[in-house]
């Protein structure tokens, strides 16, 4: 871990900078809530700031404080590319390799040599590629390391409600609304001083759990009746939605959002995968409870990986030989699945 702050200070607070904020493909409430939290922070400091996706974020987080300001790389390549090339500093908030960025790391790739990188992620595992790195596998979210760094650098009094709202959506979403394992006493007490900046808690939960579409309330109905697979020799269940499924019904990015958790309120299910088709590209959401590591099973089958209880995954596989090689390799972690306990 790369972690010289003298220089840091330097390089962020010395003078104006360029300065592009770049988070993982498919972004979720985590990265973009660090990203918006990181920007709202950085710019009271006279920066020219540019927050760059890779490809567009749900509508559920399209709310954030100056959202209309960001990018993404799939839609504005040349204005992706050229804020890249022109910047300072880069900061790669919430993922661990630049491959996580999918098309967006050739843009990576071509920054100014010159440029200084700092990666903040909590991910496991991290590649050696940022000038100054903050890795915290135990912190519940991006966010919390966020919050942290700005602790660090020009302390908590320069928090204010578009960076709180900002985090505290990235810690909401990432603990799944406290109550993952990651969830810790640090995180509360960053939360504490996150409502004290007097942010309203219960339109962020609105913005983001209580604003969905008719067809997302249906393809989930259609998710948990029809498509739910159940394993009771491996505790696992599985949901897979090929994309004529997912188009059937007006799919929007982020309609598929937190229907992977919903099978872990069986008792006895201590695993569930779900897994989306676009494009002839299976993509798997692995979650668990207990200690059962998905981050193994992702990491060594699946070419992904993430945390212990939340990974995700691919294959370039149809949808029915991707369950089948799902499927294949259960009986490997059989004696870990029964073995689980909370």
């Amino acid at each position: 871990m790369l972690k010289n702050w003298e220089e840091l200070n330097h390089q962020l607070f010395s003078e104006s900078k360029k300065i592009v904020i770049l988070s993982h493909r498919s972004p979720d409430g985590d990265s973009m809530g660090s990203s918006f939290g990181l920007y709202h922070f950085l710019i009271q400091f006279n920066h020219e700031l540019q927050v760059i996706s890779p490809d567009p974020a749900p509508p559920f987080l399209h709310w954030l404080p100056d959202f209309e300001t960001s990018i993404n790389y799939e839609k504005q390549k040349e204005e992706s590319e050229k804020a890249i090339q022109e910047a300072n500093i880069i900061f790669c908030l919430d993922f661990n390799t630049p491959s996580r960025m999918g098309d967006m790391q050739d843009g990576f790739n071509k920054k100014n040599k010159e440029a200084y990188v700092v990666n903040i992620d909590h991910h496991q595992q991290p590649d050696d590629f940022a000038n100054f790195q903050l890795s915290d596998t135990s912190a519940s979210s991006t966010a919390q390391l966020i919050f942290d760094f700005i602790s660090e650098t020009k302390g908590i009094s320069y928090l204010n409600q578009n960076v709180a709202k900002s985090l505290y959506t990235g810690i909401l979403t990432d603990t799944g609304s406290f109550r993952f394992s990651s969830t810790n006493p640090h995180t509360h007490r960053v939360v504490a001083v996150l409502l004290e900046t007097g942010i309203d808690v219960n339109t962020i939960y609105q913005q983001i759990y209580d604003n969905y579409s008719q067809d997302r309330i249906k393809l989930l109905g259609f998710a948990l009746k029809d498509k739910l697979k159940l394993y009771p020799d491996y505790n696992t269940a599985i949901i897979d939605l090929s994309e004529k499924e997912l188009n059937h019904f007006q799919f929007q990015k982020g309609d598929t959002e937190g229907i992977v958790n919903f099978p872990l309120s069986i008792a006895w299910v201590k695993m569930s995968v779900l897994l989306t088709q676009k494009d002839g590209l299976v993509k798997m959401s692995f979650r668990s409870k207990g200690n059962f590591s998905v981050n193994e099973l992702a990491r060594k089958h699946f070419g992904g990986g993430g945390h212990e209880n939340a990974s995700g995954g691919a294959c370039n596989l149809s949808m029915e030989k991707a369950v089948e090689k799902l499927e294949s390799v259960l009986p490997e972690y059989q004696q870990k699945l029964h073995e689980s306990h909370l």
